[in-house]
């Protein structure tokens, strides 16, 4: 295959359709949700793919010892329930005029239905992970869709918008999920104009990961990619930093990572550089593990 030109990168994004089919959204009613929601009606028209659109909620278990709780409450409960994805599926419909779509409405625990449901989709939309973690019986944990769903995860920053994908910047660490990462992105990286496999190390580091990031450019130009090798040397809590300042160097709008984290009495814990793109997305992350 041959090596794509920039003119040739931003002439062709169909190319991206090649992988990208089906998309998943969670919706709701909360003013946060509306900007994933857009990014994910705007990447299924840009692509022609099926976006899928699950509204999924359930009423909050309650620890009643004394049974003090009345019958009437946990039929309010429900039927708050039911209210929210009846708005959330009048939500979808509006948004996604024109656009090849589904609905499913689930009174179930969020994150497990999204992470089950993933497994008929090439991508999953969601938003950057709060602080403090919201409801869980209300919302999705896009670290646990991260952890469970096998399925890479595009993380659209608070405001949504769309995603150009002329610039990117691959985040490289030599790991397994820094490889399946970069396989995961190749519909969106041959898409791509410029890109950057950037690792960020320490100084005695250097010659090593200036071998890895030339690997994987060669890699991915064997695969049509315009890509480039480049390190910087930082300290570990300088990385991050160095990634949004190459990402802003080059107008990127997607930043590519490996999700490094662990699962710890049934929580998901991130840290480092994973945790900072997950929750303050500055612009769009694509993240796989």
């Amino acid at each position: 295959m041959s090596i794509m030109t920039r003119d040739d990168a931003v002439a062709n994004p169909a190319r991206t359709a090649e992988s990208v089919r089906s998309l998943i959204v969670h919706v709701d009613g909360a003013p946060e949700a509306s900007g994933r929601l857009r990014a994910a009606v705007e990447l299924a028209r840009r692509y022609d793919a099926t976006l899928l659109g699950v509204g999924v909620e359930m009423e909050q278990p309650v620890n009643d010892p004394y049974g003090l709780m009345s019958g009437d409450w946990i039929i309010e409960m429900r039927r708050l329930v039911s209210e929210d994805l009846e708005q959330a599926a009048r939500t979808f419909e509006a948004a996604t005029a024109g656009v090849r779509s589904e609905w499913l409405g689930v009174d179930a625990y969020p994150s497990d239905v999204i992470a089950r449901l993933s497994r008929s989709a090439d991508l999953i939309v969601a938003g950057g992970e709060p602080l403090p973690a919201n409801n869980a019986y209300r919302k999705v944990s896009t670290a646990e869709l991260v952890m469970a769903s096998g399925r890479p995860v595009l993380v659209a920053p608070p405001a949504g918008g769309t995603l150009r994908g002329e610039a990117i910047v691959v985040a490289w660490k030599d790991s397994r999920e820094s490889r399946r990462a970069v396989t995961d992105a190749l519909p969106f990286l041959r898409g791509a104009a410029e890109v950057v496999i950037l690792e960020v190390c320490q100084a005695d580091a250097l010659e090593e990961a200036a071998a890895g990031v030339a690997d994987v450019a060669h890699f991915l130009r064997r695969h049509g990619v315009h890509a480039c090798g480049k390190t910087k040397i930082a300290p570990p809590g300088m990385v991050t930093a160095e990634i949004q300042n190459e990402a802003r160097a080059i107008g990127a709008d997607l930043i590519v990572a490996g999700a490094y984290g662990h699962s710890r009495l049934g929580e998901w814990a991130f840290g480092g550089v994973t945790f900072d793109l997950l929750h303050a997305p500055e612009r769009f992350v694509l993240l796989s593990r």
